[in-house]
Parts: structure tokens; C-alpha cells; sequence
């Protein structure tokens, strides 16, 4: 099976070209400096060229906040450039597995307390989530037969930024405290994870895989509860991390305050749904086993 892996050089995609080559594949890979999305010509050469039965496309404009002022732009990337690979796939008789996230959907805290199915309605509340709703119907309605949508949320590398690591170099800083948010709800989901599930996704057959799946990690917590469990498992004390109210920081573009997605889809194609967030974090920061605390966090607001 030959693979092509669109954002191969972000986060999500090189760990799906990293996965798929310890598996024996050769997938073709390409980043945002050899294959522009909004070119169709590009695209459907690259695609042409590279000749794969699947295709996964990790590339996205991921700048929130700076699409509320430059939203065409970023349609450009998240919206138009998903349908140019939707119709080269659809050219070449690919499949496609198009990489999306928790923004299109609305959430609003008045959701609290139900995941979101894979079927919910839509309702992007940003920029950033209309433009990546717009990904997800012209690959869908491109490809009906032959393409799924997998959303996912929260999500975190090997290593590198983002919140997980910034949270564990502040825990190492000796006395240092920090603030964060806890009336947002979420699915901390660990790159690695979800390109094993991508992988998984593209090795079913079509009629199995195709429509929208939630990526996500099972369980759920805050922003504030996961750092705490970031600082428990590199063995400092969670309480240094104290609690805030998201009202208190100013962004150009809201974030989910219920950010909680549903995972029946993966029982109806024979999968089952990806591990707890808690093992997942405990592996990507120290292994198998966590450090022993008498402060565990719990799970609060979930």
C-alpha cells in the first residue's frame, strides 16, 4: 500500500510518516515548502506523481487567533485546499483520511455534560472553525465514498511547544506557580496516538472508513487539571498550579468551553476507541509508570 503524507514536516503528520516507516512503508511525503494547498495544479500533480492509494492530509492553518483577521487566508489553506486534494484523490481513485478538530463544533458550556457525536450539527463559533468546517464538507462531498474526516482536540507531540511541555518546563523552575483556566473542557490527545489511529483508519477497508470519526483521548478533564497532572507526573506538586477563570484572558478568538467528542463511529468500524488521556500523558512524559505522589489529581468538572 503506498501512503502520502500531506504536513508531513507539523507535528501530527511527520508522526504518521515517522509510524508508517517504522512499519516498512515509504510514504510520500510533503510539507508547506514543497506543495502549495491552494495551487490545484501543484496538488494534483504531487498526487498524480506520488501515485498513493491513501492519502492523509495533516496540513492546516492552526493560527486561531490571527484567522479572525485574516480569515481568507486562512480558508485559502483550511477550506479550498482540502477540496484540490479531495478531486486529485478523486482522479487517481485515492482514499483520503483529512485531519480536522473540535472548533467546528459549537462549543458552548449549555453542552456540558454530553460528548459530541460524530453526527452533531456543526456550529463554529470562529474563524479558525468555519474555514476548517469548509475542509471537512468539500472533502466529504468530493469524496463520499472514499474519504473520512477525523477530528481531534488538545493535542500534544513527543515533544517540542505546546501546552503539555510548556507546563512541564515550568514545573521544573523551582517555586514557580502558574494559573490556569478550569471552565474548559476537553480530550488531551497525544500525536502518536492519533497517527496510529489515522494509520489503522487507512488500512480498513473503504466502505468502513469513510464519513466522520472523533480522534480524541477517552475520558475528559480542564486545561487546569491537566496541568496539574503534568506537574504530579514529572514529580513536582500539582498544587502549584492554581485555578483561574478563562474571562480573565483576552483573545481574538473564543475558545470551546465544552470541547468533549463522542467515539461510537470507531465500535462500527471494528476499532475501538483510543486509550485514556491520563495513560497516554503518563507514556509521553515518563513512560509506563507515573511517579508516586500522595496529590493525584481528580477529575473534576468531567
Amino acid at each position: 500500500m503506498r501512503w502520502m503524507v500531506i504536513g508531513a514536516t507539523g507535528m501530527l503528520g511527520g508522526e504518521v510518516a515517522a509510524q508508517l516507516t517504522a512499519h516498512g512503508a515509504d510514504p510520500v511525503r510533503t510539507g508547506r515548502a514543497d506543495l502549495d494547498l491552494t495551487d490545484p495544479a501543484a496538488v494534483a500533480a504531487a498526487v498524480a506523481d506520488g501515485r498513493p492509494d491513501v492519502v492523509v492530509n495533516c496540513a492546516a492553518w492552526t493560527a486561531v487567533d490571527l484567522a479572525e483577521t485574516e480569515e481568507a487566508s486562512a480558508l485559502d489553506v483550511n477550506g479550498t485546499g482540502p477540496e484540490h486534494v479531495a478531486r486529485a484523490c478523486a482522479a487517481t481513485g485515492s482514499r483520503l483520511l483529512h485531519v480536522s478538530t473540535d472548533y467546528v463544533l459549537g462549543g458552548t458550556s449549555a453542552d456540558a455534560g454530553r460528548p459530541y457525536a460524530e453526527d452533531a450539527e456543526p456550529d463554529p463559533r470562529t474563524a479558525y472553525g468555519r474555514t476548517k468546517l469548509a475542509g471537512e464538507r468539500a472533502v466529504l462531498a468530493g469524496l463520499p465514498d472514499a474519504a473520512a474526516v477525523v477530528r481531534t482536540s488538545w493535542l500534544y507531540g513527543r515533544d517540542g511547544g505546546g501546552f503539555v511541555h510548556t507546563m512541564a518546563r515550568l514545573a521544573r523552575e523551582p517555586g514557580r506557580t502558574v494559573e490556569v483556566v478550569d471552565d474548559q473542557h476537553g480530550q488531551p490527545s497525544w500525536a502518536p496516538d492519533v497517527a496510529a489511529r489515522l494509520i489503522a483508519l487507512g488500512t480498513l477497508p473503504a466502505d468502513r472508513a469513510r464519513g466522520v470519526f472523533h480522534a480524541t483521548g477517552a475520558g475528559c478533564t480542564t486545561w487546569h487539571e491537566l496541568a496539574r497532572e503534568v506537574f504530579r507526573l514529572t514529580g513536582q506538586d500539582p498544587d502549584r498550579v492554581r485555578a483561574m477563570d478563562s474571562s480573565r484572558l483576552e483573545r481574538a478568538a473564543v475558545r470551546p468551553a465544552w470541547s468533549v467528542l463522542g467515539h461510537d463511529r470507531w465500535a462500527a468500524s471494528g476499532l475501538g476507541p483510543m486509550r485514556h488521556w491520563r495513560a497516554a500523558l503518563t507514556e509521553a512524559l515518563v513512560g509506563a509508570h507515573p511517579p508516586e505522589t500522595a496529590n493525584s489529581p481528580g477529575t473534576k468538572g468531567c
